[in-house]
């Protein structure tokens, strides 16, 4: 069977939670699954950049994982007809394994970095922060979807992975990277 790519269902500004639920579509858990899915948007910009291989692949498994907390998100049922794919205490730890490879090859931080020097490590810096945003919208709806507790640790070390990346970017890149100097 196709997917319609319209259903008119949503043109009285509802739409339905996976299990059938009609929400507005300003609702928290739209507005958290739809942060996910801008985050998704932004990760394919990254992997659609000159970069090596195996971080164009981490990013796809990362793009596959965020589907899945965009479903676990939107799911609103207890018995739902529809197998919902699961996320898994591994599935944060090959962010945190990816962070401790990355970092093996950097400098220390010295102080914050003010984002750029590069147009491919300026879109890791953007994708950090819709990361973050999906993170809070997520938290503000924890208590209405199950399994809230790992998307929410998947997303925090998410944010950390998209920063690493910045940084190891900007050396692939050969891009300088700019540290803050607060003005005190």
């Amino acid at each position: 069977m196709d997917m319609k790519i319209y259903t008119k269902t949503g043109d009285k500004g509802e739409t339905s939670l996976i299990g059938g639920t009609r929400v507005p579509k300003y609702h928290e858990r739209i507005e958290a699954y739809g942060t996910i899915d801008e985050l998704i948007s932004y990760i394919g910009l990254i992997r659609d950049q000159n970069i090596d291989e195996h971080t164009k692949n981490t990013l796809i498994e990362i793009q596959d994982r965020l589907m899945t907390c965009a479903s676990i998100i939107a799911t609103d049922c207890e018995n739902c007809k529809v197998k919902i794919p699961e996320l898994f205490t591994s599935d944060i730890e090959v962010l945190e394994k990816e962070i401790d490879a990355m970092e093996k090859n950097l400098e220390p931080l010295k102080s914050f970095i003010l984002p750029g020097g590069h147009t491919t490590v300026s879109y890791c810096h953007i994708a950090r922060n819709v990361c973050r945003r999906a993170e809070r919208y997520s938290l503000k709806v924890k208590t209405q979807f199950k399994n809230s507790e790992k998307v929410i640790q998947y997303l925090n070390r998410l944010s950390d992975y998209l920063f690493v990346l910045s940084r190891k970017l900007s050396v692939d890149l050969k891009a300088n990277e700019t540290p803050w100097k607060p003005r005190i």
